[in-house]
């Protein structure tokens, strides 16, 4: 018995040793991963950052444009009665840079978004990345259009409410601050908000978003985003209203239509 218990030893000690010498290699191989990623977040975070600087600086040549025509001409075109006016020593100097940063932000998200994607893209699989081969466009679209949509229609309507709404007795003098801060704030919401294509893209990808259940809700949804828009239309007219409601509205009708040709995909994926 002892002997055979001693062979029985013997013969598991190679095993035990291959066991110790596959964990001493994963280990190593696991770092290697990480560090890996880190690299590859590094060299994305330079890319990213080497074209924000070279957009910046065509944005900084056009600094003036950007702040008299871009930035101001919806508050002139609104009305006269708006003022600006600077209350600190550095306002000029700040305006300016966050008007240049913001435009070359807007000007470089195709690229930015690019460059996440590149960096998403090796862990997905091979169908994965062709049925997702024209993100970048699609995302890129709805942010413009967003854009667009905030500059073109719900700034002049809320500059207008504003500038006509009170007494006459005050006069309507702004820090540009404020306009700054509204401005840059409406466009990145209205750029946010439209992509909601996008994530019900996404959400329906990974399953858990489903057309039917889009389809289920959309008396809700539409109430909702009806609410929504009263609430951000400063104006009490409902056909303002209603200029801001329908792009959302549009907007939940193209996600239930993408969703479903992203279900019809992953059934015919699964059959």
């Amino acid at each position: 018995m002892p002997e055979e218990t001693n062979s029985t030893l013997v013969q598991q000690l190679p095993q035990d040793e291959v066991q110790s010498d596959s964990l001493t290699v994963t280990e190593p191989e696991s770092g290697v991963n990480f560090i890996g990623h880190l690299e590859e977040i590094r060299s994305r975070l330079i890319k990213t950052t080497i074209a924000l600087v070279i957009v910046t600086a065509m944005c900084a040549t056009y600094a003036d444009f950007l702040v008299n025509e871009i930035l101001i001409g919806p508050l002139k075109r609104s009305s006269e009665s708006l003022v600006l006016q600077n209350l600190v020593p550095y306002g000029q100097v700040s305006l300016y840079l966050q008007v240049v940063f913001f435009a070359a932000f807007i000007i470089s998200f195709p690229f930015i978004a690019w460059q996440i994607w590149q960096f998403v893209a090796p862990g997905l699989h091979e169908h994965e990345r062709k049925a997702s081969r024209f993100s970048i466009l699609f995302i890129s679209l709805c942010f413009f259009s967003g854009i667009a949509f905030g500059y073109f229609v719900f700034l002049p309507i809320s500059l207008q409410f504003f500038a006509g709404f009170g007494t006459t007795l005050i006069k309507n003098n702004i820090s540009v601050q404020d306009y700054v801060s509204f401005f840059i704030g409406t466009l990145l919401t209205a750029g946010l908000v439209f992509e909601l294509p996008f994530i019900s893209y996404i959400l329906s990808k990974i399953g858990l978003l489903t057309p039917a259940f889009m389809r289920f809700y959309r008396k809700h949804a539409i109430v909702f985003l009806l609410i929504v828009a009263a609430v951000v239309t400063p104006s009490t007219d409902l056909v303002t209203q209603l200029i801001i409601g329908l792009p959302m509205i549009l907007l939940y009708e193209l996600s239930i239509l993408i969703s479903a040709q992203v279900n019809r995909n992953n059934n015919a994926l699964k059959s």
